[in-house]
């Protein structure tokens, strides 16, 4: 028993020995794993922070994109301009007001942001974009353009063309004409899916609003579009999305009816008549046979078409199609949009469902009847007003 003890001994001093060394070294353990994880979890939480909110918001978009600061302009109110750059429902310059307010202070620049107009893109990373807005920008000349309510892609093509912002109306025709510029609005990538969108003589026409713009003098017309339908997409609004739902109607189905109503009414009081004398038409499936859609598929405008014209072979022509045109057939502005989403009511539950013009000398409104007879008598009475 005794020959067996002493290496038990040896045994339990070196385990003594070994557990001295490992509480003399476990607190360094113990800390280089902390660290470890530390530098691991730091690691992936700057990895997600430059990917999220630093790094570009696509890499692949490099549209431009005009942004004006003005001068005195705080960080924080550049953020805010940074981030809504693009418009209501669509991602800005940047993917954090937060995330761009923090980098300049963290790196110094705050108060060397410049005032100034600029043209930066999604696929810039903040840094890129502080770079930019500190080495300033010098004003650049402006010019006013007023597009009326019910202008076509060529009555647009003519005011800018005046204002020298083209210089030949195809440079607008061929951006406006696909659209595959703008697929970035939802509107626009909804229409281009619509049936025989590819029949339409310009997916942008209807949702160029119409309106008063300042733009610089340089502008591309790409700039000048997307400022126009930064401007629909504020105007049509999640309550009229709503109510086209509760019609049982798509926006662009509204905006297309909007743009009949703009071209066929004059007078205020006219808009709602008008809408539900089409909404009654399109509720008892009859063709809509709006001259507003004859004159677009045929490019003139006037009172009386022939048989001939009527016959016209065009997916925009509401005298041989029923429902809609293919498209709208002009740019409406707000009082027709809310038109086409709330019909006169009393003409509606009346049944009215023909109207046509009085003395244009005279006055712009329109007269309506419930029946064709009514109407015919109507027409009778002041067609020798309309040539």
């Amino acid at each position: 028993m005794q020959t067996n003890s002493r290496p038990e001994k040896r045994k339990t001093r070196k385990q003594k020995r070994l557990m001295r060394f490992w509480l003399m070294i476990r607190p360094a353990v113990v800390l280089l794993i902390s660290l470890a994880v530390v530098f691991v979890v730091a690691r992936s939480t700057v990895n997600y922070v430059l990917n999220k909110y630093i790094e570009p918001v696509d890499r692949n978009d490099a549209t431009p994109i005009e942004v004006t600061i003005p001068s005195s302009s705080s960080a924080s109110s550049i953020a805010r301009i940074l981030y809504g750059a693009c418009g209501y429902d669509q991602d800005g310059l940047i993917s954090s007001t937060a995330a761009f307010k923090v980098y300049v202070d963290f790196v110094g620049k705050a108060n060397s942001l410049k005032a100034g107009t600029y043209v930066l893109s999604k696929n810039m990373s903040i840094k890129q974009i502080v770079e930019v807005l500190c080495e300033g920008n010098a004003p650049k000349a402006t010019v006013k353009i007023t597009i009326p309510e019910g202008y076509t892609m060529e009555g647009i093509a003519k005011v800018l063309l005046e204002k020298g912002l083209i210089t030949t109306e195809s440079q607008l025709y061929d951006a406006a004409k696909t659209g595959e510029s703008f697929l970035n609005f939802a509107f626009i990538a909804d229409a281009a899916t619509t049936e025989n969108s590819i029949a339409r003589y310009y997916l942008l026409e209807g949702y160029l609003f119409p309106d008063t713009y300042e733009v610089y003098t340089d502008a591309s017309v790409e700039t000048i579009l997307i400022k126009m339908l930064n401007r629909f997409n504020e105007v049509f609004t999640d309550e009229y999305l709503t109510r086209a739902q509760q019609l049982g109607m798509t926006m662009d189905q509204v905006v297309t009816l909007a743009s009949l109503i703009e071209r066929e009414a004059a007078a205020t009081d006219d808009f709602a008549k008008v809408s539900a004398v089409f909404h009654n038409r399109l509720e008892q499936d009859m063709p809509l046979q709006s001259c507003a859609s004859l004159s677009y598929a045929l490019g003139v405008t006037k009172y009386v078409f022939s048989a001939t014209e009527q016959a016209t072979e065009s997916l925009y022509n509401t005298y041989k199609y029923d429902g809609l045109p293919v498209g709208p057939v002009c740019n409406p502005g707000k009082a027709a949009i809310e038109a086409a989403l709330y019909p006169n009511e009393e003409y509606v539950s009346e049944g009215y469902l023909y109207f046509c013009n009085q003395n244009p000398a005279e006055t712009s409104e329109l007269v309506f009847a419930k029946t064709y007879e009514e109407h015919l008598q109507n027409v009778e009475k002041y067609e020798q007003y309309w040539n």
